[in-house]
């Protein structure tokens, strides 16, 4: 049985054909938070897929990764395998499955530093327009207003996270809509939607060809913004955390006939013209069989050796 190329074939399926299937699903706007979940799942199942191979094709090209990897396996397991029978491509297969985890780590490094980077140069020039007063100390509670003639508000991750927000904002904010806005930006906060976002952009920017990372990526832009808006709207109401979007964007041309970023528009009609909610039940349900997908890979490599154990 040749499980690594099985292997490769569930994991290009799942590449190909999960992201159509979810894009083209209405569900996940109404279930923000799960359909992250199942993004992340379908991912790692095809990221699963791939170690899997590479492990296989590596034991069967090299007699020492093939000792050690089956060093505590009971006799009969390797030869369940064959993995003599694999030929002369077992060791170019490796070495390019090998490449290509190599290069996910290393554009992975590469976001998180940028990330970083970027974060601390934020963070200075918001300390020269905000200066901490003489004795302050760093504090994720600590709201920043700054002066400015656009109404806007951010989260800035990091060790001493701070939530910004422009004087502008506060002009055109009531009380309710801008309790509204902290809240949508402390969700971002809470849930550590920096983290899928830095994850997503390595991965598209490693492999551009490869489907499911480039739709990873623009879901993940999305689904975060909308989960963060069930998070405000549960606390304030859908009123006031719609309100407040277009307050914040409608100068800056997103309602208008050609809409430069036609997401906000849909956020706030989502918010208006709620669907409801899956029940509990079958949330459950989602859940888990999107948990059984990074498990089917492990399950297929582990079918010979469970055969030969029977």
């Amino acid at each position: 049985m040749m499980v690594p190329l099985v292997l490769l074939v569930l994991g290009t399926l799942a590449a190909a054909l999960a992201p159509r299937m979810l894009t083209r699903s209405d569900w996940p706007d109404r279930e923000p938070v799960l359909a992250l979940w199942v993004w992340q799942c379908v991912v790692v199942g095809v990221i699963m897929c791939c170690a899997m191979a590479m492990a296989l094709s590596a034991a069967a090209a090299w007699e020492a990764v093939r000792g050690n990897m089956f060093a505590p396996a009971p006799n009969g397991v390797v030869e369940a395998y064959a993995l003599t029978a694999y030929g002369t491509w077992a060791a170019p297969m490796a070495v390019a499955l090998a490449l290509g985890a190599v290069w996910t780590v290393v554009m992975l490094t590469r976001e998180v530093r940028g990330s970083r980077a970027q974060r601390k140069q934020r963070r200075r020039e918001l300390l020269v327009r905000a200066p901490q007063l003489p004795g302050e100390e760093p504090s994720g509670d600590r709201l920043v207003v700054l002066e400015g003639d656009r109404p806007d508000a951010w989260w800035l991750p990091g060790a001493a996270p701070q939530l910004v927000i422009t004087t502008a904002a506060l002009r055109r904010l009531n009380g309710r809509q801008l309790d509204a806005v902290l809240a949508h930006e402390q969700g971002h906060a809470q849930a550590r939607h920096h983290w899928l976002l830095n994850a997503s952009a390595a991965l598209a920017s490693g492999f551009p060809q490869v489907p499911v990372f480039a739709a990873f990526r623009d879901q993940v832009h999305r689904l975060v913004e909308l989960a963060a808006d069930d998070v405000a709207s549960r606390r304030f109401g859908r009123l006031a955390i719609a309100l407040a979007l277009v307050e914040l964007n409608e100068e800056r041309g997103v309602f208008g006939p050609c809409p430069s970023i036609a997401e906000v528009p849909r956020r706030v009609d989502r918010l208006l013209t709620p669907r409801p909610r899956f029940t509990t039940a079958r949330r459950w349900r989602l859940t888990a069989a999107a948990a059984l997908v990074p498990v089917v890979p492990v399950l297929v490599t582990f079918v010979p050796a469970l055969r030969a154990l029977s």
